[in-house]
């Protein structure tokens, strides 16, 4: 029993440290994402009674590849006898030579499985569920929960997602050098919506979602030790300065808190100085983009000791930054925000005003909570209150809404 129990826990150590590793090399060697699936799990099913019987191998990842291949092919056997056309698939997969042990091609195989999932044909809404389904193992439940979307609805995203990898023929390879400017922009953008969802979920009755914060700082390290470039360098320092903050964005009761409220104690200060030191990786490369720049302004926040001590001219040239070079209507809000800050409520208010012109951002709640929050500070009772109830008619987070209800219940009769 005490090898059983042994075994056992080596199997469940494996899956849990390299089954999406295996898994990308199966997905490569197989061409399908079900089938390697099935042949994943039926390899570590395998290896519970192999195992006991001749020991743990001495390179167990490289046992399960070549044990997940054979059992696909069997699979593939048998569905020959009723369909002809699994033939010519069964002898391309008996007659793919690589060695599986290799470790430079297995990582290559998570890089592949990472642009595959993020690859521009799939639809948006389907690449986020794919990659934290196939990349980070999360259940369709678990995806479902974090955007309040039925499991159904995020399972009929994946299928069709695979469909049409498979349909449409999607390489599953890392692009071509021309290629990967654009290729790579889609994956880190999906890399950071995860974040995003996480870091302040987009509704619900939760502020933070940090596993799917921690997933997306994984992938940003997987990424990062496989592809190194200067902008997914940016992206992992972004993200982890901003989850610096997380155990400081919530009181004990999940209110929000915002940014100069926080007790900055409360900030994970191993995060903020690998992720000042990422910055500086990255700027001086000279290859750097959006990511980077915003993670220069979040290193600013970190590193200050207060609100009041942050360095708002630096903050503001960055955004001045970004915005000639990255355009937005988000970006002109971060910046008028700071301007604030540098300037005072009146000069942050005429910028916001203009944005709030340009008509872009009508229906973007913080536009408005910005707008109510410079009002407020100026002394416009009646207009901060509208643009408050604005923005509480817009919001759909529970902490944000009772954070607003809050502020208006703030402002004098």
């Amino acid at each position: 029993m005490a090898v059983q129990a042994q075994v056992r826990a080596q199997v469940e150590a494996v899956y849990r440290q390299d089954s999406r590793r295996i898994l990308a090399t199966l997905i490569r060697l197989l061409g399908d994402f079900d089938l390697a699936e099935e042949a994943l799990h039926e390899a570590f099913f395998v290896a519970v009674e192999r195992w006991q019987r001749d020991g743990i191998p001495a390179n167990p990842r490289a046992w399960l590849v070549s044990t997940g291949r054979f059992k696909a092919i069997d699979t593939l056997r048998r569905r020959a006898r009723f369909d002809r056309s699994q033939a010519d698939l069964i002898m391309l997969i008996e007659g793919q030579g690589q060695d599986p042990s290799e470790e430079e091609l297995l990582a290559d195989d998570r890089l592949r499985l990472i642009f595959t999932c993020c690859h521009p044909a799939l639809a948006a809404d389907a690449q986020v569920p794919l990659t934290l389904r196939e990349v980070c193992d999360l259940t369709t439940e678990q995806i479902a929960r974090a955007f309040l979307q039925s499991p159904a609805t995020i399972a009929q995203r994946i299928v069709r997602a695979k469909a049409k990898i498979r349909d449409a023929g999607i390489p599953y390879q890392v692009p071509e050098l021309h290629e990967l400017p654009e290729r790579l922009d889609s994956v880190l953008r999906v890399i950071y919506l995860v974040f995003n969802e996480g870091y302040s979920a987009s509704s619900g009755g939760r502020l933070l979602q940090r596993e799917l914060s921690d997933e997306a700082i994984r992938l940003g390290r997987l990424l990062v030790g496989l592809l190194p470039d200067a902008e997914a360098t940016g992206l992992l320092a972004l993200m982890l300065l901003q989850a610096s903050r997380q155990r400081a964005r919530s009181d004990a009761e999940g209110n929000l808190v915002l940014l100069d409220q926080q007790d900055r104690s409360l900030w994970d200060r191993e995060r903020i100085t690998e992720g000042c030191e990422l910055v500086r990786l990255a700027l001086r490369s000279r290859a750097f983009g959006a990511y980077t720049v915003q993670a220069a302004i979040a290193a600013l926040h970190a590193e200050a000791p207060s609100s009041e001590a942050t360095d708002w001219v630096e903050i503001v040239g960055l955004y001045d930054v970004l915005q000639r070079h990255w355009p937005s209507p988000v970006v002109a809000l971060n910046r008028a925000v700071a301007l604030a800050k540098r300037d005072g409520p009146q000069a942050g208010l005429r910028a916001v005003e203009e944005i709030l012109q340009g008509g872009e951002l009508q229906d973007y709640h913080l536009l408005h909570a910005a707008q109510a929050e410079l009002h407020h500070q100026l002394g416009h009772v009646d207009q901060a209150r509208a643009a408050w109830q604005r923005a509480l008619a817009l919001t759909q987070q529970e902490p944000e809404r009772r954070h607003i209800e809050k502020r208006m219940a703030a402002l004098p009769w």
